[in-house]
């Protein structure tokens, strides 16, 4: 079996679509490192209408929820973290077109590459199949996940601001502690201190993701 048979193939089981514009979805898969047109532009475009489907989405299931209940539902759900989970369980790293150097340092098991191209795909998904197809996606891959969210969840970094001024302790401190991996697959690894009472650290693929990952390392500490 050809390699677009088996990308059509994907596409049919996955998103319930017989593609009309296959160099679409085969630009979606494309990683800069292969030197060929790559899947930026898509992810950039996926971004948004992810971002409007699960706005919907969730305004729907949660009709009672103010504005910042959703906000923290959104932001886990959509996260590039959660989209590279998507990416794994629906098979897409076995699809993604990457140069040697970049499959040789890993990138394929990158949260930032899968969760781009999870993006890029929504994004291709758009633009031949349309909002219903994106939608359709979306509510059967992130189903689990929504659904088994009875409660917003609240941001590690918050809740451990909120847990050090109910003890009477000065705010959380974050540093980074290096970064390191290859430019398209960075990592980072970051520090969180509440002097007196503890400290953690964390790697991420973003500093962002590693000060939210060391701040729930913290938190596990201190329960």
């Amino acid at each position: 079996m050809t390699a677009e048979h088996d990308l059509t193939g994907w596409i049919e089981t996955h998103f319930g679509h017989t593609p009309g514009d296959l160099a679409l979805f085969e630009r979606a898969l494309t990683h800069s490192s292969t030197g060929r047109a790559d899947y930026e532009r898509l992810e950039f475009l996926g971004d948004r209408v992810l971002g409007l489907t699960f706005a919907a989405w969730l305004y729907e299931l949660f009709p009672d929820e103010p504005e910042g209940k959703l906000s923290r539902r959104y932001n886990v759900m959509v996260s590039g973290e959660t989209c590279a989970e998507i990416a794994r369980e629906v098979g897409l790293p076995a699809l993604v077109r990457l140069g040697k150097q970049a499959r040789d340092d890993g990138a394929v098991d990158s949260d930032n590459v899968l969760g781009d191209i999870v993006e890029a795909m929504i994004g291709a998904l758009f633009l031949d199949g349309g909002l219903d197809k994106v939608i359709a996606f979306v509510r059967s891959a992130w189903a689990d996940r929504v659904h088994r969210q009875t409660k917003a969840p609240k941001h590690p970094k918050s809740a451990l601001q909120e847990w050090a001024a109910a003890h009477g302790c000065r705010p959380p401190v974050y540093t980074l502690a290096g970064q390191f991996g290859p430019h398209h697959a960075p990592k980072f690894r970051v520090g969180v201190t509440i002097p007196t009472r503890g400290s953690a650290e964390a790697e991420g693929s973003t500093k962002q993701e590693a000060e939210t990952e060391a701040a729930a390392a913290l938190l596990k500490q201190l329960a």
